[in-house]
């Protein structure tokens, strides 16, 4: 699996995951690709950072959830909702279902925060709250301004269940 940043024609960024790198040009000739924003099929990579791993007890690393924005609310609209469970059935097959496997290990293995995960990450990486893994929803600023200060996380795209 490989995870790639994505950039739409409308200037919205996002992260998707694809079996490997010609599956993705594939799916980007083909204009299956979606905004997961504005759901426009004109989308590109866009830079990324590279990931170190780390090794031992400080492996475990809090999770946000892909929010669209900081006046997206908790729960998406319903127009929302079928945008994400059409980009859904838009993917392979074996794509939809290891992300819904993903989502059921973080639901399993890490506490979810909400809104307020921008804080609790900042409160776990300075030592202020427990370690551990934890899940939630944050603007596109807060995880921005997480990246600045140092605080590693990982971004996962949430597709609805069923599809």
């Amino acid at each position: 699996m490989i995870l790639y940043r994505l950039r739409c024609a409308n200037g919205h960024e996002f992260d998707s995951w694809f079996k490997d790198s010609k599956t993705y040009e594939r799916q980007e000739k083909k204009s299956l690709i979606g905004c997961a924003v504005c759901g426009t099929d004109k989308v590109e990579r866009a830079l990324m950072a590279p990931r170190i791993g780390k090794k031992g007890k400080d492996a475990t690393l809090p999770v946000a959830v892909e929010s669209p924005g900081a006046e997206a609310p908790a729960t998406p609209s319903p127009e929302q909702q079928q945008q994400i469970a059409a980009l859904a059935r838009q993917m392979p097959k074996e794509l939809r279902e290891a992300l819904l496997a993903v989502r059921a290990e973080v639901e399993k293995n890490c506490e979810h925060v909400g809104d307020k995960f921008a804080e609790e990450a900042r409160k776990i990486h300075y030592g202020e709250s427990d370690k551990r893994g934890i899940y939630g929803k944050t603007s596109e600023e807060e995880a921005q301004a997480l990246a600045e200060e140092g605080i590693e996380f990982g971004r996962l795209p949430w597709i609805p269940r069923g599809n």
